[in-house]
């Protein structure tokens, strides 16, 4: 009997037919072991009382969420082996796409801190941000999961805003435009996890409905403005010596702040702005003052910092010799404060500078006012002169602009001098209608027409 011989079995790669030694082509791919954690596999889930179900788990991924590889339960109540097959297969699906939220616990208060912690902005901005988000977003949505934060949720909060009274509003809920200022710093905030590989595929706040701007600008208040004549009666009235009988006319105190009202109302610039000029940024033949420094608060202090407001790195306005006279005065007078202080006095090229009035003990003169200070000294002064009570240092730039343009001036110098934009908006913002303005339009429109001889 004649023993056939068996060709020995090879496994792998390797493996070659007893006839030619060579690769056997039809031969499968060798089968490997499937790393853990690269594939879910459904598993029966016993129960107890009821029929079992099936579950299927996640492979193991990276969650941009926690910065960890892991996984997790996709479902445990699964009918079928194949409805949990099917699961899986979406998961899967919609992974590739990166259309899935990551899971995580982070709450609006959490990414609220770490945003606020984060933000690059100046200061000054942090500082308005900081009670918006203590007031307004954590003690509603703080305790809420990022990933469960929905554009509906957003506008019950709107809504909820515009409509609660706030004590610290005056018992009144918010106006349009502090809710759009809220919506911006939460739309700002979930924008920093949202993106491929993060907490969020899309931003809920960009479909959300905040006040719109037609809304804002109904709803805001139209300041008080001078005229032109009440300006002349103004700067009159506080250039004029108290008259007492230590009153020296130069000295005294009662004319320390005249140049200082002076320059707001014979200029546009900002509180901040003022009182960071510097003599050594004034122009004196060109009648013409550079703006590189302001004086802004920061909690409960302030300080002198770079102007960064309007992105400007050569801001100039121009203003008339007039007005340099008046600086001169204020040069004159500062020295004179200087020379009486001798060593309390610690320069830093301020224009209007804290002097020496009720200056205390240990205190120095020659830096930056505090901002609110020249508020209050400025309330005492409006009340002084029974100007409106609600007439703000900021409104003599809104009477400057609107005066200028009342006299027809050029809107492009206008809106250069105001360091606005675009012409546009200094337009649109200060060009309001006011019944002079209507008055004069009638006017011109009747005698254009010949309406005055019809009857």
């Amino acid at each position: 009997m004649i023993k056939l011989r068996v060709p020995e079995r090879r496994t792998g790669p390797d493996r070659r037919t007893a006839a030619t030694g060579r690769a056997d082509e039809r031969a499968p791919p060798p089968v490997t072991k499937r790393g853990n954690g690269l594939g879910g596999t459904p598993v029966e889930i016993k129960r107890t009382g009821r029929p079992n179900t099936w579950g299927v788990r996640t492979p193991l991924h990276f969650n941009p969420a926690t910065g960890k590889k892991e996984r997790y339960w996709i479902g445990r109540e699964y009918k079928t082996k194949t409805e949990a097959e099917r699961a899986l297969r979406q998961w899967h699906s919609d992974h590739e796409a990166g259309a899935l939220t990551p899971r995580s616990d982070m709450t609006m208060g959490q990414l609220m801190d770490s945003w606020l912690a984060k933000h690059r902005g100046e200061d000054t901005t942090k500082e308005g941000y900081e009670p918006k988000i203590r007031l307004h977003i954590k003690p509603h949505i703080g305790t809420e999961k990022v990933v469960e934060v929905t554009d509906d949720r957003l506008d019950e909060l709107y809504r909820l805003l515009e409509t609660k009274p706030i004590d610290g509003n005056d018992n009144k809920p918010l106006g349009p435009k502090s809710v759009r200022h809220v919506h911006n710093i939460i739309s700002a905030a979930l924008d920093s996890v949202t993106g491929p590989r993060k907490l969020l595929t899309v931003n809920p706040a960009h479909t959300a409905n905040p006040p719109t701007e037609r809304q804002i600008k109904a709803a805001q208040p139209d300041f008080p403005t001078l005229n032109d004549q009440e300006t002349a009666h103004f700067l009159k009235e506080i250039w004029e010596p108290c008259k007492n009988r230590v009153c020296d006319g130069f000295m005294h105190h009662c004319l320390r702040d005249a140049p200082l009202w002076t320059s707001y109302a014979a200029t546009s610039c900002r509180r901040s702005e003022t009182l960071g000029w510097m003599w050594d940024l004034i122009h004196w033949d060109d009648c013409a003052i550079e703006l590189a420094w302001v004086v802004v608060e920061e909690g409960n202090t302030y300080r002198l910092r770079k102007l960064t407001k309007d992105g400007d790195d050569n801001a100039i306005i121009y203003v008339d010799q007039a007005l340099m006279n008046v600086l001169k005065w204020q040069w004159e007078r500062q020295q004179a404060e200087k020379e009486r202080l001798g060593p309390l006095w610690v320069d830093h090229g301020l224009v209007f500078a804290r002097d020496g009035f009720k200056l205390q003990k240990g205190r120095e003169a020659g830096g930056p006012q505090d901002p609110e200070k020249v508020s209050a000294r400025w309330r005492t002064a409006r009340n002084r002169l029974h100007l409106p009570d609600d007439f703000r240092l900021h409104d003599w730039r809104a009477s400057k602009i609107t005066n200028d343009l009342d006299n027809h001036e050029n809107p492009v110098e206008v809106s250069a001098n105001a360091r606005h934009h675009s012409p546009g908006y200094t337009m649109s913002r200060y060009g309001r209608r006011r019944a002079e303005g209507a008055k004069k339009l009638a006017a011109s429109s009747a005698s254009r027409i010949g309406l005055a001889t019809l009857v």
